[in-house]
């Protein structure tokens, strides 16, 4: 497989090499990762679901007989560096699909991506990316070309809070409940945080002050303090798991001990085992089943993970299986596009855009049953909420409730 990774040997290592020749009727295909930086954390997992996924699509035959030549970016979570590979692929590689990551450089690029016609999957689940028409009132721009696997930030923001509110009354909790967003000062936790505050005073919080707190990880007391101080009962946390850990350890130095909502980055198997008892209790969306469930798609994931571990042994967190499901819808778009005559950027995309409630075959119990269409890309607005206890090293994910989130015209683009 060729690839270019511009990251360590050990990392090199976890995701394996393919010596597969590529013949030149090969389909490019751009993955920039995150393997490094601040928010590698979750971006390794991820990509690393992305790239084995990609290896078990060319070693079953590719799409249709023709193989995935791609090339993996490790771009650290900086935007200027993602453009600039991006410009490169253009040119080079000439991709009709990207597997992508962050908000800030996915929201850079979507006027790239579409005035290119190159379908865009990205980890950012933003809700600016779900209007291709730009047509919706709090629309940012039209973005026809992007796609992501899951529901976006502010509905998922949405869906937490509206369980917030029954948990609240179930609890016998007197009076508005107080929410309050925490979060790094970036496009990604602040992605969210107009449209839940919104939601949340619509269903009676009483919506606080945001709390910054930085994405890398780090002593937070002083913004513990503050929440203690706010009377927050239920607190979002935008950032990615190993920030939050952090946070955690701070509040419970402090006592700040309000209903902690995670974002689908937030929390994962590795941040319960890190946080041990101060992140007992978080409340999580979880997207994708855990490692070793059950779940009829599970025997294939377990598959896909041999691309990269032939042993089977290495444990893939929940953030693996959100790369693998992603890289299975764009692959049967392309399925759909070759039917249509050619594997090309828009035929991908209207390929993506006929899937009605689509799960990859294979994939059932995995991946969250999908729809697009040329007017909506809210792939789903499904949130299902479980808490988590550490359980003395034997972790837990206790199923709390699945939320529909309601599919609101006004809602569609933020």
């Amino acid at each position: 497989m060729r690839k270019m990774l511009l990251c360590g040997t050990a990392v090199l290592a976890t995701l394996g090499f393919s010596t597969l020749t590529i013949a030149a009727d090969a389909i490019p295909v751009g993955h920039l990762a995150c393997y490094t930086g601040p928010t590698s954390d979750v971006g390794l997992p991820y990509g690393s679901g992305v790239a084995d996924a990609m290896n078990y699509i060319n070693a079953n035959g590719g799409v249709n007989g023709r193989m995935l030549k791609y090339e993996t970016v490790d771009y650290s979570y900086k935007a200027p560096q993602a453009i600039a590979t991006y410009k490169k692929w253009v040119s080079s590689l000439k991709p009709v699909a990207i597997q992508g990551w962050g908000t800030a450089d996915t929201e850079a690029l979507v006027q790239f991506i579409t005035n290119d016609q190159i379908p865009y999957f990205s980890a950012s689940y933003s809700g600016h990316l779900t209007d291709p028409t730009g047509k919706a009132p709090k629309s940012k721009s039209p973005a026809p070309y992007n796609f992501f696997y899951g529901a976006s930030y502010s509905d998922t923001c949405r869906g937490l809070v509206q369980w917030a509110a029954d948990d609240w009354k179930a609890k016998g909790g007197k009076g508005a409940p107080k929410f309050i967003h925490m979060g790094a000062n970036h496009p990604y936790p602040n992605a969210p945080k107009e449209a839940c505050a919104e939601y949340a005073t619509e269903l009676g919080f009483e919506v606080l002050n945001p709390i910054v707190y930085e994405l890398t990880p780090g002593d937070a007391k002083a913004q513990c303090l503050t929440l203690k101080d706010s009377g927050a009962n239920y607190a979002y946390m935008g950032n990615t798991a190993g920030s939050n850990i952090s946070l955690l350890n701070s509040c419970e130095t402090v006592g700040a001990k309000p209903q902690f909502l995670a974002n689908v980055w937030g929390w994962d198997e590795n941040s319960i085992n890190a946080a041990k008892e101060s992140g007992d209790g978080v409340a999580v969306p979880l997207g994708s089943p855990y490692w070793k469930s059950e779940a009829p798609g599970m025997a294939m994931v377990r598959a896909i993970a041999k691309m990269s571990d032939p042993s089977g042994e290495t444990y893939r967190n929940l953030h693996y299986m959100r790369g693998v499901c992603a890289t299975f819808f764009m692959k049967d778009a392309m399925v759909g596009a070759d039917k249509m005559g050619a594997i090309t950027g828009p035929n991908i995309k209207k390929a993506m855009e006929q899937m009605t409630n689509h799960v990859p075959a294979g994939l059932e119990g995995v991946c969250t049953p999908s729809t697009w269409t040329s007017e909506d890309h809210r792939g789903t607005t499904e949130v299902s909420v479980y808490t988590t206890t550490f359980n003395g090293g034997n972790f837990k994910f206790n199923k709390q409730s699945t939320v529909t989130v309601p599919r609101r015209a006004d809602w569609l683009g933020y």
